[in-house]
């Protein structure tokens, strides 16, 4: 027997309070309608990326005003019309000297940035706060592995949390309730990563069942989640936000239905909601750590 549908709400919402300690956060790593641009980047590593590409853009949009600028001088001068005799040569080793030396130049100038970019995304740090992403189909599993707590993270109107995948006026009332607005459909979730700002979060991500891909466009990340395998990322996040991000990696029917919510948020906000975290998912109380330590 089914319950009806107010009363499940309602043990969503309880079942969601921890993460819903950090109410009234702004909405900053979100897709927008119509959009063409970067996410307002939240992390070093993403000001890094959005540099290289804008960096790169230029390199490109250079080459091809260069190369569309000899074909109109090439259409001009040697038409038919212009240059009824053409020229009969076999080779022009200048030419050719030039046009092997000069990609070599630009791909080692572009190499030169890029893969000090790439090395720091993939050289792991020491983890402030450690995190294991599994990613399921079709939803995202997290354990705090500090405290030994775990949670399962779930669109909200997908089927597990009450919904058909589809944005009905009951799913809109739980979105609203967990602080979100009908825009955040297909985002947001019914219980949400939380990090403290400006602290080291290093997560190992791996799959369940299929390869899943754990992504947050606003922090630079991306990884893939690949069954039997483990894998890692990191990021510091600068500002306190909601971040939304979304499987990147075509895992099956439900594949649109597992986004990746956020919470970025002050030390004392994380340590009050680390504490309810622990006390609703069982987990180890970071007094039992300390002593654990000494």
């Amino acid at each position: 027997m089914r319950l009806p549908f107010s009363l499940l709400a309602a043990l969503t919402a309880l079942s969601a309070l921890p993460a819903r300690a950090q109410d009234g956060l702004e909405v900053i790593g979100a897709p927008i309608q119509g959009g063409t641009g970067f996410q307002p980047a939240a992390t070093e590593l993403a000001r890094d990326l959005q540099w290289l590409d804008g960096m790169i853009n230029v390199i490109i949009i250079a080459i091809v005003l260069f190369v569309t600028a000899l074909l109109a001088i090439v259409i001009v001068r040697y038409n038919r019309r212009a240059n009824a005799n053409p020229a009969k040569f076999t080779h022009n080793s200048p030419v050719e000297i030039a046009w092997t030396i000069i990609p070599i130049v630009i791909l080692v100038f572009i190499g030169a940035f890029s893969l000090p970019v790439l090395f720091k995304q993939q050289e792991i740090p020491e983890g402030e706060i450690n995190i294991k992403v599994t990613g399921y189909q079709w939803f995202w599993g997290y354990e705090y592995t500090d405290h030994d707590f775990a949670f399962d993270s779930y669109m909200i109107g997908a089927p597990a949390t009450g919904g058909d995948n589809r944005l009905t006026p009951e799913v809109e009332q739980q979105l609203t309730e967990a602080g979100y607005n009908r825009d955040e459909f297909l985002l947001a979730t019914d219980t949400a990563v939380v990090v403290p700002v400006g602290k080291t979060v290093v997560m190992t991500v791996t799959g369940a069942d299929v390869i899943h891909a754990w992504t947050i466009p606003a922090f630079g990340v991306k990884q893939d989640a690949v069954p039997g395998r483990l894998a890692q990322l990191w990021f510091k996040a600068e500002k306190e936000g909601v971040y939304f991000g979304q499987c990147s990696e075509l895992c099956g029917q439900a594949h649109a239905y597992m986004p990746i919510t956020v919470k970025v948020v002050s030390e004392e906000a994380y340590e009050q909601w680390l504490d309810g975290a622990i006390e609703e998912y069982a987990g180890t109380p970071r007094s039992v750590d300390v002593a654990l330590a000494n």
